[in-house]
């Protein structure tokens, strides 16, 4: 059984849902842009009684926050754990989230007893110039008023490439234009020191899924993981690219269902 949930925080709403099952709970975090409906066609390939938690990080989907209020998408998720009395969990997290699940499991190894990174970033990423040129932009065109045109170019991006020439092209392009964009605009995320410096410290059993086809920021983040993460599995997917949940949902599902059955 699925059951909808709200959390009410000091400056933010989150807002998700929670299946029933046996077992610590799994839980998604979606990527940038994105909402906890990105998670669909993977939770159609998800075993029926994994337990999850899909939900809408602040900011997305139906998620809310105070503006001009920094916060840490780390510790609003330690918020909600903490308000669904769950003492621990396993994270997966997609692109930003896999970022933040991997902050999560470095700042509270505690509470994660296995990780999956998909398609991960990272928190304090140096990103290239190339990829800071096409966020910018992005960014211009959202702050002159013109999301439509910013979505577009969003959907452009050579990221989703892959995707733009799959099966899930329509998925991709509907969470696009879900978005809202505010984020361009200005993000209130508090600025943390970069977590490449204590990628050594990353002792959880971890699951990484990366697609060959992925952008060269992504690709450089996937191989640092893989070489300083003490407990590292690696799958990179040959013909895939970034959009992984998306692309190949039923195979990742059947790789992450043996990794946190274990």
């Amino acid at each position: 059984m699925t059951a909808p949930f709200r959390i009410d925080l000091e400056s933010a709403v989150l807002v998700g849902e929670r299946r029933d099952g046996t077992g610590i709970p799994l839980v998604l975090a979606h990527g940038f842009g994105g909402s906890r409906h990105d998670w669909q066609p993977l939770i159609a390939a998800l075993p029926d009684d994994l337990p999850l938690i899909t939900y809408d990080q602040r900011g997305f989907g139906d998620s809310t926050g105070e503006p001009g209020v920094p916060f840490s998408h780390t510790e609003d998720l330690l918020a909600l754990i903490d308000r669904l009395g769950l003492a621990q969990i396993d994270l997966c997290g997609m692109s930003q989230g896999g970022a933040m699940a991997l902050n999560f499991a470095l700042s509270h190894p505690e509470r994660a007893r296995r990780l999956v990174l998909v398609s991960p970033g990272m928190v304090g990423w140096s990103w290239s110039e190339d990829w800071v040129d096409k966020w910018k932009q992005v960014g211009r065109l959202a702050r002159s008023g013109d999301m439509d045109a910013a979505r577009n170019l969003w959907w452009q991006h050579p990221f989703f490439e892959t995707t733009r020439n799959s099966s899930a092209a329509a998925l991709l392009r509907a969470s696009i234009d879900a978005f809202h964009g505010q984020q361009w605009i200005k993000d209130d995320q508090r600025r943390e020191l970069p977590d490449v410096d204590r990628l050594t410290e990353l002792a959880t059993p971890t699951l990484l899924l990366s697609g060959a086809q992925d952008v060269a920021d992504f690709r450089l983040i996937a191989e640092l993981i893989e070489g300083a993460g003490q407990n590292v599995t690696r799958i990179d997917h040959a013909d895939a690219g970034h959009m992984l949940i998306l692309e190949i949902p039923r195979t990742i599902a059947g790789e992450i269902a043996q990794f946190v059955s274990t």
